[in-house]
């Protein structure tokens, strides 16, 4: 990219995805192709040429107000608009058109409920919820979603309403578990952590327990020492119908 110089004349730009940096007092923004920043990061796209829609430096794009050079110089200690806009591009926050925003949370939204579909069951079919069900049992609790950042850590908020709440039957699935017994290894130490047991020799106990005592259930066999456990099913569902299709609304 050749050398720039910044012109004091507005320019109004559209349909873009605007990189904010703020230095000090001063924000400042630069105005790139959509989805190509992203490309840039990752090293997908090289060419700056096809990221920048204008190689400029703003203070506000959409009214298309170009920082001045005494801006530029308090805040980034050069003139050097090559250098300045490189670090915007890296450093600055991506800011998404309303249409990238709509899509970016429509995204998050069927995460959430996907997770959230995968990971419980009716306890008595043993039977997972088709993410809708699950979309309209969480607006009759009024769940926001709106403010999702990471869809698992959402979808476990979602999880935890749901199955306090009982808008319809539900529980976490279980999880099924190898473990692989050592001669010092006594059952009666993790028989309050196991919800049922499908297999047992000498050697192995294949058993089902509920999500939330694997940690404690891992603590403890390492506690024993010598015995392992390994992962069969993150979520133990009835396979021969996934959807539960008791109307409940």
């Amino acid at each position: 990219m050749g050398k720039i110089n910044q012109p004091s004349s507005q320019i109004k730009l559209t349909n873009v995805s605007l990189v904010r940096m703020k230095k000090g007092k001063k924000r400042f923004e630069i105005a790139c192709y959509q989805n190509k920043v992203n490309d840039y990061r990752t090293g997908i796209e090289k060419d700056l040429d096809e990221v920048l829609q204008i190689p400029q430096v703003f203070t506000n794009v959409s009214k298309g107000a170009i920082a001045s050079n005494e801006d530029l110089m308090k805040s980034f200690g050069t003139l050097d608009i090559d250098s300045i806009v490189l670090e915007i591009l890296k450093k600055g926050e991506i800011q998404l058109s309303e249409k990238e925003r709509n899509l970016q949370n429509e995204s998050l939204h069927n995460e959430i409920l996907t997770i959230i579909s995968t990971k419980c069951v009716n306890p008595k079919t043993k039977k997972r919820y088709p993410p809708t069900m699950i979309d309209k049992a969480l607006k009759e609790l009024k769940f926001n979603m709106s403010n999702a950042k990471v869809a698992k850590i959402k979808a476990l908020e979602g999880i935890k309403l749901l199955v306090e709440k009982q808008i319809i039957p539900i529980a976490r699935a279980q999880m099924k578990l190898r473990i692989l017994k050592k001669r010092n290894f006594k059952l009666d130490d993790i028989k309050d952590m196991i919800s049922s047991i499908e297999h047992s020799d000498e050697n192995e106990i294949v058993c089902l327990i509920e999500p939330e005592f694997y940690k404690s259930l891992v603590t403890k066999v390492q506690e024993i020492g010598g015995s392992t456990i390994e992962v069969l099913d993150m979520a133990v569902i009835d396979s021969n119908n996934n959807n539960d299709g008791t109307q409940l609304f």
